[in-house]
Order: C-alpha cells, then structure tokens, then sequence
C-alpha cells in the first residue's frame, strides 16, 4: 500500500494532510473534518479504502464494505464538489456484513408471542421495563412527537434503570462513559449506589461508546468503543423470523439496528422471561451478549445496557 498511499498523500493539501494526522493520531476519538480527495484518479484502490486499509482494516476490499459515518459531509453530499470525495478514514464505520454467520446466541430456539391484532396505531407506544422485578410503564406518549424528539435513551444496569431518561433531538447522539468524550449522553455523569463488581468492570469497557443516528428509512449505530456491543430490536431478524436476534457490532462497524418500513406492521412485541416490550425500541449491550443460546438468557442479566425508546417518523 506505500506507493498507492504516498501518490495520494501528494494529491491532498496541506490542510488535508493535517486533518488526516489529525484523525489518525487520536484514532476517531476527536471530531475530525473532512479529507477531500480528488475523484477520478487512475488508482487500484478508491482513496477511502485505501486509506481505510492502511489505518483500519487491513483486509478491507470493496467500497461497499464501509458506509458514511452521520458525522461526513461526504456522506450528506456536503462537499459541493462532485470532483472530491472525502477518504478520512474514521469518517466510516465498516458495516456488519448479513451474509457472515451470526454468533451462535444469535440463534433463538424459541421465539417471541405476537398478539393476533395489532396495536391500534392512535394508542400510546409501551414500553414495559422490570425495575427490582416490578414491571413498569416508562412509555414514550405520541404527544412526545410534536417536540421534535425522535427518540428518548434508558440507560439500565441489570435490572435497575439510572438516571431519567434522556430525550435526543438532534439526528445523531454520542452514547459515552466518561468526560472527556465530546458532547452527548454521558453515562458517567449517572449517580448509582452499589454498583456490583460486574457493573463496574463492564462500565469500564464502555469508553467512547456508540453513536445513534436517525438516517432515512432507519436508525444506525457505530460502535465507537474498544469492545464489541450486542443489540436487539424487532426488525433486526431475517423477514418471517419470530425469535430473537442478537447482532454483535465489533468495534468500528456500523449496523442498520431499526428499520422503519419494517416496523409498520410489527404490534406488540413479547420476549420469552423479559414481558411486553414496545415493538418500536432498540436494546444495546455494551461488552457483553445475551441471548437463549448465550450464558445471559436475558437482556437484562447483562451488567450495563441501553434502551433506545423511539418515536414513530410522522
């Protein structure tokens, strides 16, 4: 890759170049602008793979391999130059490939129980969630749309939820355990008492966490951390499937983790020990799977986990 590397490296600017160290050097943890690169080169590798390649992912080889982080102008078709495209390369998440086999928890033997008729689409969305073995309603009202909330984030530790739920306006959120990690929902700031072992070592592997993006058609997560994160949501399974499916997102990938088309006819959604769950959220794991095939049957035998409760698009 150094010849391929260093004739593209004399194409970008100094300012480019810059950038490019910039990102580099503090591995995507700072917002970085974007890197311009020239399109139409004769080249064996677009720039952004290339450069993806040589800093990320050594086994990387087609474009359609990586997707746009929410973060790229490239991406939104922001540059106003159809001769450059951005090539930074933590400018891009490395998407969770459907057709690589699932990890084996990922394999429900059994399924959830649909009700007969759908939710009537004027009622209230419900969320039920078990706090100290209490069900309880922490559910999203419809009238919650009007204030340009597209989503609201539960952060629980096992079975307890912590702190209040935080409302998301803008169309992408930061998802981190401490400060320093830029602006967004930091987990750290969430007071409990008596956290167990277990909690605080997985809360320690949170780090730079995730970003949750609204994007046309659906909601996507990048997995900013240092560990792989497990999520689970009623339009992640294959068309037809009525188990549970448990997506692992190693570091720097992305997955597409709701689908909204498909959720248009999804009614209530019940999870074999877990109970009603509002069939328009999103659960996400941090370091540590669940699944009926996995040692943690339930999400919440997992130390350190996130509710994305979410807002139907109008």
């Amino acid at each position: 890759l150094k010849p391929a590397a260093h004739a593209l490296f004399k194409k970008l600017k100094d300012e480019e170049l810059e950038l490019l160290v910039q990102a580099v050097e503090s591995r995507g943890a700072w917002e970085s602008g974007c890197v311009w690169a020239p399109r139409g080169a004769k080249q064996a590798l677009p720039p952004q793979v290339l450069l993806c390649r040589l800093y990320r992912w050594p086994d990387l080889r087609q474009p359609h391999e990586l997707k746009h982080l929410c973060c790229c102008a490239g991406g939104r078709g922001g540059c106003g130059d159809a001769a450059a495209l951005c090539c930074n390369p933590h400018h891009f998440g490395r998407l969770a490939a459907p057709e690589t086999p699932p990890p084996p928890y990922s394999k429900a033997s059994c399924g959830p129980s649909w009700p007969d008729e759908p939710q009537h689409p004027g009622t209230q969305l419900l969320e039920f969630s078990c706090n100290g073995g209490d069900w309880r309603d922490t559910s999203i009202s419809r009238s919650t749309v009007k204030d340009g909330c597209w989503c609201k984030l539960a952060y629980w530790e096992h079975r307890t939820r912590v702190g209040r739920l935080y409302a998301v306006h803008e169309a992408s959120v930061n998802v981190f355990g401490e400060l320093p990690r830029g602006s967004g929902f930091c987990l750290g700031q969430l007071p409990a008492a008596h956290r167990s072992r277990a909690v605080r070592r997985a809360r320690g592997k949170i780090g730079r966490g995730l970003v949750l993006s609204r994007e046309p058609g659906g909601v996507w997560a990048y997995n900013r951390s240092e560990h792989p994160i497990f999520v689970s949501s009623p339009t992640l399974g294959p068309p037809g499937a009525r188990g549970l499916t448990v997506l692992k997102v190693l570091p720097g990938y992305s997955a597409k983790v709701f689908d909204y088309e498909r959720a248009g006819g999804v009614g209530g959604w019940r999870l074999p020990g877990e109970g009603p769950c509002d069939p328009h959220s999103v659960r996400i794991s941090f370091a540590k799977g669940w699944g009926p095939c996995y040692s943690r049957q339930f999400v919440t035998s997992c130390p350190c986990w996130l509710e994305v409760l979410l807002n139907r698009p109008r």
